[in-house]
C-alpha cells in the first residue's frame, strides 16, 4: 500500500474507531458534535428553509447548536474572545448564515473550481464580519464554523496546517486541497460515513463530505508533524 494512502486510511479509521487518546465517534463524545450541528443546519437547506434559521422561533436554537459545537471543539478556551460572550453573541452570525447562498451546501473539495472557491472565500469574509473584525477571529474559528454549518471546507487549525503544509485560507491553498484529493480520490471515496442522529444515536442518510474526511485526515496526521508552509510559494491555479 502506498504510504500516503495508508496514512489517510489509518487516520480516518483511527478517528472513527478510536486511537490512543482519541475517544472515537460515539454519541456522547465531542467528535460527534459535528454530526449534530451539521444535521441541524443541513436540514434547513434540504427543506429550502434557510431563512428560517434566524426566525424568532429558531434563532436561539440555531445559536445553541453552533455555540455548543464550537465549545466542544475547544473554541471557547484560553484567549478566545468567545469565552466571555453570551449566546446572544451568535445572533448576527446566524442571521448572516441565513442569508447566504444555498449553493454553499453543494460545494465539496471535488468541485473546488474558480467560481466555488470565490464563494468559499466570500463566505469566510462574511463570517469574519459577523463575528466582528475587531475580535480578530482566526482561520481556525471561521473554517470550523464553515465546516459545522456547510461541511464544504476542512477546519484550518494548527494540526491541519501542519499536515498539509499550508498557512492561509486562500485560493492557492484550496487549489492544493483539490489536487491532494484528486491524487487520493480512491481512498477518500472508499469511506462512506453517515452522521449520527441526536435522538436515536442511529445513522442518518446524511453522509460526511469529502471536505470533512480531509479534515479528519489533516487533524490526525498533523498531530505528528511540525509546520512547513507551502503556500508561500507559487502554485499553478489551473481551475475551470
Amino acid at each position: 500500500m502506498d504510504s500516503e494512502v495508508g496514512a489517510i486510511e489509518n487516520s480516518i479509521k483511527g478517528y472513527l474507531n478510536g486511537n490512543n487518546k482519541n475517544r472515537d465517534r460515539k454519541p456522547c463524545e465531542s467528535y460527534t458534535s459535528f454530526d449534530y450541528c451539521y444535521n441541524y443546519f443541513y436540514s434547513f437547506y434540504r427543506k429550502n428553509r434557510i431563512r428560517e434559521l434566524a426566525s424568532p422561533e429558531n434563532l436561539q436554537m440555531s445559536s445553541l447548536q453552533l455555540g455548543f459545537y464550537l465549545a466542544s471543539h475547544g473554541l471557547m478556551k484560553g484567549s478566545s474572545f468567545l469565552l466571555k460572550k453570551s449566546l446572544a453573541n451568535y445572533k448576527d452570525l446566524i442571521i448572516t448564515i441565513s442569508k447566504m447562498n444555498p449553493g454553499l451546501w453543494e460545494i465539496d473539495v471535488d468541485s473546488y473550481n474558480r467560481k466555488n472557491i470565490q464563494l468559499l472565500l466570500a463566505c469566510k469574509e462574511d463570517i469574519n464580519e459577523a463575528l466582528g473584525r475587531e475580535n480578530k477571529p482566526g482561520d481556525a474559528l471561521i473554517t470550523r464554523i464553515m465546516l459545522g454549518v456547510f461541511a464544504n471546507i476542512p477546519c484550518f487549525d494548527q494540526y491541519f496546517k501542519n499536515s498539509f503544509e499550508l498557512r492561509k485560507v486562500n485560493e492557492k491553498s484550496l487549489v492544493e486541497l483539490r489536487k491532494f484529493y484528486e491524487s487520493n480520490r480512491p481512498v477518500f471515496d472508499s469511506f462512506e460515513v453517515h452522521t449520527l442522529d441526536f435522538l436515536t444515536s442511529r445513522e442518518t442518510d446524511v453522509k460526511y463530505t469529502k471536505a470533512k474526511l480531509m479534515d479528519i485526515y489533516g487533524f490526525m496526521d498533523g498531530q505528528l508533524k511540525k509546520p512547513k508552509w507551502k503556500d508561500d510559494f507559487c502554485c499553478s491555479l489551473d481551475l475551470p
